[in-house]
């Protein structure tokens, strides 16, 4: 909630910064879950709650406040986030983690996955000028129904680091743009 509020505060920089710490909180309360065998499908259905706004709505808004180049851009955006975001999380819910050959993975991109999308776009549009809010709903569009195919999104100690230096890295930029440091 602290992001969205940073966003329509039309501080974006803060908000992704927030939201960040959602992330981290998300990926806590997962390894302590695990650490002290306290999986349930009652978790899942928690996680998947808080991920719709940790993830999706976030990720609606920043595009809305920051990007968007139109009210009807911004509303078929948030709805494709949203809607496909909801279905992941739904079959998430259901299904848990898809093991094959011991490796688990998520079936289709995750809601992580979208706003880290998201999130390059608000860079791309901070960093190169010929990009703008039209191209990002073009390639959030393209994104949002792999939440819902068949691609498996592994889940892998790799993938999880790589998610996290991103995030890092993220941050970085944010606190370099709001320092006047880019």
């Amino acid at each position: 909630m602290g992001a969205t509020v940073l966003l329509l505060s039309r501080e974006p920089n803060w908000a992704i910064v927030a939201m960040f710490c959602g992330f981290a909180f998300d990926k806590l309360d997962g390894y302590i879950a695990r650490q002290y065998d306290r999986q349930s499908a009652f978790g899942r259905h928690i996680d998947s709650f808080i991920d719709v706004f940790v993830y999706l709505v976030t990720a609606a808004v920043l595009y809305q406040v920051v990007m968007s180049p139109h009210l009807a851009m911004s509303v078929i955006v948030g709805f494709l986030l949203i809607a496909f975001g909801g279905l992941r999380l739904i079959r998430f819910t259901d299904e848990g983690f898809v093991t094959d050959g011991g490796t688990s993975y998520y079936r289709g991109i995750t809601v992580v996955h979208t706003n880290l999308l998201v999130l390059v776009n608000y860079f791309l549009i901070q960093f190169i000028p010929q990009w703008n809010g039209w191209l990002a709903a073009a390639s959030i569009a393209i994104a949002c129904p792999i939440m819902v195919s068949d691609y498996p999104s592994k889940k892998t100690v790799k993938s999880q680091s790589i998610v996290a230096v991103l995030g890092l890295v993220a941050i970085g930029l944010c606190l370099a743009l709001e320092f006047g440091y880019v």
